[in-house]
């Protein structure tokens, strides 16, 4: 009887809501049609064989034990990818946070100007070109001419083609375009601060600017951190154009073939697609664990 109570008490409460519930449908349709439903299709078919001309067939786990036990690229790029989301993953959200915070008591016009010229490069087309000539390996790149000018190199460091320096480079990049959506999340959070809680806290014997920091202002921003933790953890586990525009595709000795490089390589180039959606399916875990992980981690800022 409780649990029939509690349904139609649901269901009454359901109804009230009506139009709140008709507003949201637009964006739950398209999120199940293009999001949930194609995750659950890859997941199915990362238990098939298929190469997108024949009916998918059933092989169990066997994408799963060749990706584990046989495939030694998907290895290597597995490391890549994890140095890279090391690095990029928190580098890139710390950075974000920082300057939100930096320029947050800028007046607003200085603020908005500073805000598109670090939002800028996340949304540049021709970044690639950009980095590209800086990183030549000949005489003329930018990098290599100055250093040479400078008498700290004799002859051109190939950048985009030496293993030694390809991940640095590619890393350089992926953080010099990590200030994007979650970055503006942050300025918004920070702008949306109630201003009564840091004369709350100077009362109760926070005194500088850091402990306004720690104990009120990310406190108070948490659903934000949240949010770009999530997208800075995507972004860092999703690298993969950026290596294929500065690098090539392979790279040299795969020396920063990733995951998404992995996965496009046996889902675009060789059509087999059941073995890319594996690739896709332990990604897509992967980034669920990191995610969870960092929840837990933000949970405990201001204790």
């Amino acid at each position: 009887m409780t649990a029939q109570k509690n349904k139609v008490s649901i269901l009454k409460q359901m109804q009230k809501k009506k139009h709140c519930y008709l507003f949201l449908a637009p964006f739950f349709i398209l999120f199940v049609v293009f999001t949930v439903i194609p995750v659950l299709m890859a997941m199915g078919l990362s238990f098939t064989f298929y190469n997108v001309f024949e009916t998918p067939q059933f092989v169990g786990l066997k994408n799963y034990i060749q990706m584990f036990f046989y495939d030694d690229l998907f290895t290597k790029a597995f490391a890549n990818t994890l140095t890279m989301a090391l690095f990029i993953g928190p580098i890139g959200y710390l950075i974000s946070l920082i300057v939100a915070w930096s320029i947050n008591e800028l007046s607003p016009a200085l603020r908005t100007v500073l805000v598109v010229l670090f939002y800028a490069p996340s949304i540049s087309g021709n970044a690639y070109m950009i980095w590209t000539l800086m990183f030549s390996g000949d005489a003329y790149g930018y990098l290599n001419a100055w250093m040479m000018n400078l008498n700290i190199i004799n002859e051109p460091i190939q950048w985009l083609t030496d293993t030694q320096y390809m991940m640095i480079c590619v890393i350089i990049v992926s953080l010099w375009m990590s200030l994007g959506t979650g970055f503006l999340s942050f300025v918004a959070a920070l702008q949306g601060v109630d201003r009564s809680l840091y004369e709350s806290a100077a009362i109760d014997g926070v005194h500088n600017r850091w402990q306004e920091l720690w104990h009120v202002t990310l406190p108070s921003m948490k659903p934000q951190l949240l949010f770009g933790a999530v997208l800075s953890i995507t972004s860092a586990f999703s690298v993969g154009d950026v290596c294929i525009n500065l690098c090539g595709n392979p790279s040299t000795d795969y020396a920063v073939h990733t995951l998404v490089n992995h996965m496009q390589d046996y889902g675009n180039t060789r059509y087999e697609m059941g073995y890319a959606c594996a690739i896709s399916t332990f990604l897509f875990l992967l980034m669920i664990g990191a995610n969870s992980l960092v929840n837990k981690l933000l949970k405990k800022v201001g204790d």
